[in-house]
């Protein structure tokens, strides 16, 4: 691509990346190492033609959460975002060259946003409330 002077490369992170993530520690992490590594990435890219964007969906309607066992916890019955409408976000920011997106409803636009200025403490607490173990019957 850098040979080419063009190209797009999308990486999916996750608004998980932008706050500690109590009972998916290593998923969080692993989201927020994606976002940083695509920002790095993109800045060593800037001048090459190549664009890199990170995909940051919220909860999103998949198999992804009964699939890591998480169908009991509040955040694996809540309602969630319309995949097809995620990645379609994901493309026109992909196509458009943009950083990053939140992808999905307003809702996890919204959480994202507060997550963004609210102290790591108070940001563990509320996702441990989403997703800690049997937080769907409470």
């Amino acid at each position: 691509m850098v040979d080419r002077g063009q190209g797009r490369i999308l990486f999916t992170s996750s608004i998980a990346a932008l706050m500690p993530g109590p009972f998916e520690a290593v998923y969080a992490a692993s989201k927020a190492f994606i976002h940083s590594f695509s920002e790095g990435l993109r800045n060593e890219l800037k001048d090459t033609g190549v664009t890199v964007t990170a995909l940051m969906p919220g909860p999103t309607d998949t198999n992804f959460f009964h699939r890591a066992g998480m169908d009991d916890t509040k955040v694996g019955a809540d309602k969630k975002d319309d995949a097809a409408e995620v990645a379609k976000q994901g493309f026109e920011a992909l196509m458009a060259g943009k950083d990053d997106i939140i992808a999905g409803s307003l809702k996890t636009k919204i959480l994202a946003s507060v997550s963004k200025v609210l102290p790591d403490t108070v940001n563990a607490e509320l996702h441990s409330q989403l997703t800690k173990p049997e937080s769907a019957n409470q």
